[in-house]
């Protein structure tokens, strides 16, 4: 089959177009072949060594939609079944394995376009906004990055419960009209942000800000976090630990949580088999989307991933295998 192998960190020319063995399922798992497949800002960390060092060679890539080609006798799927998948070693390629806990199926309606661009961003902003945050219609929420896959589903998603006010925050005035017809009420650059939210708030601050920036973004968030309230940090796209101190949070009352989906899928997989149902439904219904801001061919992975790194796109980047 063909996939997209790395041998070495570096650049997006170390993705290289090859063959490899199909790969041959075990106990509980099911074998997919791929439609598409989405890029994620997490395979770029992968690919540049800044995540967990990973045996050499490597397939990147988080999640898939595609078919069951195999599966189980006592498997839950069937072949032919139309899933999406956080298959366990990589998607970039045309035939992946997934553990059964980790494979959910999607009905006729779902195209398996959008369908592939929905298992990390969409599963990932409910759990964010509904388990971790819990949000509250009366609350004023902030949401980094507004633009991209975990941003562009969080807006639509409080929008969507009714949120009384979306602060967004981008990274580039081009991106303002956007995110502003996704949902959000009012969108800021990060570098006027935490006055933007004081001002709007009657300087009382924001009761929920996601955060997947980190470095100094974190910083200027707890500027304009309300006493009690929740900052909810899910990734560091700057390349930098965002920094605090107990006497940011201890007589305020305020929470910093963390939360990783790879940590999820790995410790506590049927956690989000539930989470993914619901998921599933709103697209599969429209309540809810995500735009697609390009698709590449799996031979142009190298492409795709030089998109993600200029941060010049709105949505979700896809490959099609």
């Amino acid at each position: 089959m063909k996939a997209i192998v790395q041998n070495e960190y570096g650049d997006a020319s170390v993705l290289s177009y090859t063959d490899v063995e199909i790969p041959i399922i075990g106990d509980h798992e099911c074998l997919i072949k791929v439609a598409f497949t989405s890029v994620n800002y997490a395979d770029i960390k992968s690919r540049n060594g800044n995540k967990i060092k990973a045996a050499f060679p490597l397939i990147l890539g988080l999640d898939a939609a595609g078919t069951v080609e195999i599966a189980g006798s006592k498997s839950p799927f069937s072949i032919g079944d139309r899933v999406i998948a956080f298959p366990k070693d990589g998607s970039y390629a045309e035939y992946v394995v997934a553990n059964e806990n980790l494979v959910y199926k999607i009905p006729e309606s779902l195209s398996f376009e959008q369908a592939a661009a929905m298992p990390v961003v969409s599963i990932l902003s409910y759990m964010l906004l509904h388990e971790l945050g819990q949000v509250q219609k009366t609350d004023t929420i902030v949401i980094h990055s507004a633009a991209g896959g975990v941003g562009s589903m969080l807006v639509q998603l409080a929008k969507l419960l009714g949120v009384h006010k979306i602060i967004a925050t981008v990274g580039s005035p081009e991106k303002v009209n956007y995110v502003k017809k996704l949902g959000a009420d009012l969108v800021c650059t990060y570098e006027t942000f935490a006055e933007e939210v004081l001002r709007e708030t009657d300087n009382q601050g924001a009761n929920l800000i996601f955060d997947s920036v980190a470095g100094d973004v974190t910083r200027r968030s707890l500027d304009c976090l309300a006493m009690y309230g929740t900052l909810l940090q899910f990734g560091n796209s700057s390349g930098k630990a965002g920094t605090f101190t107990t006497n940011d949070v201890h007589s305020s009352c305020r929470n910093i949580k963390g939360f990783s989906l790879g940590t999820t899928r790995k410790y506590d997989p049927v956690r989000i088999a539930p989470v993914a149902e619901k998921v599933i439904e709103l697209f599969a219904s429209r309540q809810i989307s995500l735009p697609i801001a390009q698709v590449f061919n799996l031979s142009d992975a190298a492409d795709a991933h030089r998109l993600i790194e200029s941060r010049n796109y709105e949505g979700k980047v896809l490959l099609k295998v």
